[in-house]
């Protein structure tokens, strides 16, 4: 039984009777239904109808667009929609999670270096306010994965970083901005990504701790978070094979993610946590969760053994097939099926949604929209990048800069992202405003390989060779390390000149680039690519303002040269 008058839900007899009689007057194809959460790339009513059809979705993700047309679509979604929905999006980093207009506060890492709950909760305050001012009620956040590898190119600087007493003040602080804003939070990814070194968007990733070393760092996160109330929770499409072996009693020997595991999802969570709220999976097209599976059974089992939305689809109107197939095979149960439509209802109880819909203040306007990338706002970002910027070594010296005796610097850009233009343009611009003569890297030819070859050459044309690493982080990406442009081995991109030329690196993504420069001897941590973050960088290479932030990771990755 669901305890809808006690935690997360805390619900009124009034609430209960909603819940009870809207999931009552519901057929198995309308149950079936609210158990999906399709993604809207798109905000064109044209789209939505196509997705929505004759469905009744119980909640959608939006993906970033214009916060106008933004605000028209959640409206248009909560119009069309008998019951009232949850509209979500990945609220991790600021406003810009759902809108292009919203402000950038900055990645989890870098409020992490700051070492300030403020910084954190102001997070929330960010994406809580600008979030619903166009619409949106659900965050997919805080990350609460704890960085111990740092090969893995997925959590990295989307995590609080490596300890999980920093990640649970940090997580607590967002959290309490956000819901002060009135916004959903989901605590993510259960049981935790960061052990493994690989992404579980390519594969079924492995939490290999076992569960002893688990409840130390990933189970005392989520106790604290349970503990405090919090009312939904992601799955990663992450296998724990001690998890298995803690309620089978034998080794585990199947690859079972996470979102597909009744042991991880109802006997753990639910069970030994005491997790009374509503369970969501992380994306179901990641194929951590296709390719262990069979899609026909993965999608009522999703359900069967403890979640309660599917979050996306392969394919959608089959995936819709799939679930009320199963209903009808038995394969999800009608208890489990009643058990996560409760659930969803009752989080829509207890956000009031039924009540704002029949009053209209669900349903926002352009006044809303006022507090997106207001100045207050944008003041906090600019004070968080302050203080998160981390010096990580200067070795010899290198610093502050000084265009007497820098002033010809070859600027190189690494990463391959569609960020990459505004972030070069922003660099460049601002060094030479400072009066530095800035050359851009080009690419070698077969016709220009031999032009700087000699070392004397390359001397006399650069007093300074500046990198910005802007590798991010991102999904379906094998790995988030620097990837070298050459023809013969020792192209004039690779730091073969680190003793020849003064070298700086600045990294606006990946903070453990020094595995790969570890010849680099001033080295500086941004974190993210805002153009907050950029613009502090530059006050603090010139020595107008201090380096404030405390790295929240080893960036020296466990190796003895890299911090020489």
């Amino acid at each position: 039984m669901i305890d809808l008058k006690g935690k997360p839900f805390y619900l009124t007899d009034a609430q209960i009777n909603w819940v009870n009689e809207t999931r009552d007057s519901m057929n198995d194809d309308q149950k079936a239904e609210q158990l999906f959460c399709p993604m809207l790339q798109f905000t064109d009513k044209g789209f939505i109808d196509h997705i929505m059809g004759d469905h009744e979705f119980g909640s959608f993700m939006m993906r970033v667009n214009g916060a106008e047309d933004t605000q028209e679509a959640c409206n248009y979604l909560q119009a069309k929609s008998r019951i009232p929905v949850l509209i979500a999006a990945n609220f991790e980093d600021g406003g810009n999670g759902i809108m292009q207009e919203g402000t950038y506060m900055g990645r989890q890492m870098l409020i992490a270096a700051t070492d300030e709950e403020e910084q954190a909760y102001r997070l929330g305050r960010i994406c809580g306010a600008e979030g619903m001012a166009v619409g949106a009620n659900w965050a997919f956040a805080p990350v609460l994965d704890v960085d111990l590898n740092y090969l893995n190119p997925i959590t990295n600087v989307r995590t609080y970083g490596s300890d999980p007493e920093r990640t649970i003040r940090m997580g607590r602080a967002y959290i309490k901005g956000l819901t002060e804003e009135g916004m959903l939070h989901s605590i993510k990814h259960f049981p935790g990504d960061g052990v493994d070194y690989r992404d579980q968007h390519l594969m079924t990733s492995v939490n290999t701790l076992s569960i002893e070393e688990w409840e130390k760092i990933y189970g005392k996160i989520y106790r604290t978070m349970i503990e405090d109330g919090a009312m939904t929770a992601m799955i990663g499409h992450i296998a724990m094979p001690a998890m298995e072996e803690y309620f089978d009693g034998k080794p585990c020997e199947k690859v079972i993610p996470g979102s597909n595991s009744k042991n991880i999802m109802t006997n753990y969570l639910r069970g030994v946590l005491g997790f009374n709220g509503l369970i969501s999976t992380d994306a179901s097209p990641m194929v951590g969760l296709l390719s262990n599976t069979v899609r026909s059974e993965s999608v009522p089992d999703a359900i069967e053994n403890g979640a309660d939305i599917l979050l996306f689809t392969k394919d959608l109107e089959e995936d819709v097939r799939y679930m009320k197939e199963g209903i009808k095979s038995g394969r999800l149960s009608r208890q489990r099926l009643d058990d996560a439509v409760t659930r969803i209802l009752a989080v829509k109880a207890a956000m009031g949604l039924p009540e704002k819909k029949a009053d209209g203040s669900i349903f926002r306007n352009g006044d809303d929209r006022r507090i997106i990338a207001c100045e207050e706002h944008v003041n906090w970002a600019k004070e968080c990048a302050d203080k998160g910027i981390t010096l990580v070594k200067d070795t010899v010296s290198l610093l502050p800069l000084s265009v007497q005796k820098h002033k010809r610097v070859l600027f190189e850009l690494l990463g391959d992202f569609p960020s990459n233009d505004r972030v070069k343009a922003q660099f460049i611009s601002l060094l030479e405003k400072e009066g530095f003569e800035v050359t851009e890297y080009v690419p070698e030819t077969l016709e220009t390989i031999f032009e700087d070859s000699e070392v004397e050459t390359f001397k006399s044309k650069y007093d300074l060779v500046l990198y910005v690493g802007n590798i991010e982080n991102a999904s379906n990406k094998t790995t988030a390390r620097i990837n070298w442009h050459t023809l013969f081995g020792a192209g004039n991109n690779i730091p073969w000149f680190a003793q020849e030329v003064p070298t700086l690196f600045i990294s606006v993504g990946n903070p453990y680039h020094l595995q790969d420069v570890p010849m680099i001897h001033t080295y500086i941590n941004g974190y993210c690519h805002s153009p907050y973050v950029i613009d502090a960088v530059v006050e603090k290479i010139m020595g107008r303002s201090e380096f404030k932030g405390i790295s929240p990771v080893d960036p020296f990755c466990g190796l003895w040269d890299t911090r020489l």
